[in-house]
């Protein structure tokens, strides 16, 4: 069996692989992998390192420098050492149409209720238990600062960082479950929660970078509205406003594509943050060949877009009388500084705080369906990228 050192040098290695006088790559031992198993790659086809380049070398040594694909290390001889590990297998067909991805979301969603019913639990648990002791610290009556509120603060931070902490976990362990249960395996709770927790460092360290992203969109949208408020009456403020605007919308594109698949890459493919976050941006231009609306992209906003509808829409009937009561209130008082105390002082009935809670909960264990379309989507994605990439492809 070869070291580790060599293993590691070795995948590391480009090659150059010759089929019918037309040469593909370089390619390293991923890809060479990819391609063996889709037949592309015979052991009888030519194949030279690509470090070394032919024009160099006289007409014999270039003969000399081309070998065959049985020849390069790993690729034929089954090593443990250069053995890829198992990809999450799907046993669907590539480039699904959407309304199957739909069908197949809700039938693993069913099949894997309970699984995905507990990993929601991890994060809406401390999540619940803080919000009601933050509630129950605004509904006292006592103004005084004792022994007792500052326990229920530490209490609500405690849960708040427990379920940050657990948030890489659940994110995890959806595509780990989802993935499992796409393949036709049935994987308990426990085992995914054990697999999910290998991929914390690296998930936790890309919901930082991402999710702080979207935050810093979020000030800059902010900071416009605040210019655009102060400035009102100032014409050239409100074309900076607006440019403002237009540079945040291109940058949300941008960041939209290059996190698409982001969760997808770092569990599925064990890769470090960035270069997830370049494999997310290869995966979603992918299929360019395709129409628009068969491209990851497109369908990765179209699923993002009718959850956020749904959320919306959750959440609209959940607060109707407040909403109502809100515009209104809008629609009669003409005083800004008015309007602020009353919306400010609009109380919430307790049937409210009800609906409130119970759209919040139903949200939290539906959310696995914004989830399993994007590992349906990465598993198509990647099928097609690889085709691409192949010899067969290029023809």
């Amino acid at each position: 069996m070869p070291d580790a050192g060599w293993s590691l040098t070795a995948m590391s290695e480009q090659w150059i692989i010759r089929v019918e006088g037309r040469e593909y790559g370089p390619a390293d031992m991923t890809t060479l992998l990819e391609w063996k198993a889709d037949g592309r790659v015979l052991p009888k086809n030519e194949a030279r390192r690509a470090d070394v380049d032919p024009a160099d070398a006289t007409a014999s040594a270039e003969e000399a420098l081309w070998t065959t694909a049985a020849e390069i290390p790993g690729l034929f001889e089954t090593t443990p050492a250069l053995a890829p590990p198992p990809p999450p297998a799907t046993p669907l067909a590539p480039q699904r149409s959407f309304f199957r991805i739909c069908a197949e979301t809700l039938r693993i969603y069913f099949l894997g209720f309970w699984q995905f019913f507990c990993l929601t639990l991890l994060v809406f648990l401390p999540s619940l238990c803080g919000q009601l002791t933050s509630a129950a610290l605004e509904g006292s009556t006592n103004v005084d600062v004792d022994l007792r509120h500052v326990a229920a603060a530490a209490f609500a931070l405690c849960m708040l960082i427990l379920q940050l902490t657990l948030w890489p976990v659940y994110i995890a362990g959806i595509q780990v479950l989802t993935a499992e249960l796409a393949g036709g395996r049935r994987i308990g709770f426990l085992g995914v929660l054990n697999e999910a927790i290998g991929f914390w460092p690296r998930v936790a360290l890309l919901c930082v970078l991402v999710y702080g992203a979207f935050f810093l969109l979020l000030v800059l949208a902010v900071g416009i509205l605040l210019m655009v408020t102060i400035g009102a009456s100032s014409l050239p403020l409100i074309f900076v406003a607006l440019a403002l605007l237009v540079f945040q919308v291109w940058m949300f594109g941008r960041l939209f594509i290059n996190v698409l698949f982001w969760q997808q890459a770092v569990v599925f493919e064990d890769a470090e943050a960035i270069r997830s976050l370049r494999r997310s941006k290869q995966l979603a231009r992918s299929g360019r060949d395709r129409p628009w609306f068969k491209r990851p992209l497109w369908r990765g906003a179209l699923i993002v877009s009718l959850w956020t509808l749904f959320v919306l829409a959750l959440e609209t009937a959940a607060s109707w009388s407040s909403l109502q009561q809100s515009f209104h209130t809008l629609m009669t008082s003409h005083d800004p500084q008015a309007l602020m105390e009353a919306l400010k002082a609009a109380p919430k009935s307790s049937s409210e705080d009800v609906l409130t809670s119970g759209a919040a909960l139903l949200q939290a264990i539906l959310r696995p369906l914004l989830g399993i379309p994007f590992v349906l989507l990465y598993f198509d994605a990647r099928a097609d990228l690889v085709e691409e990439n192949s010899p067969e492809g290029k023809n």
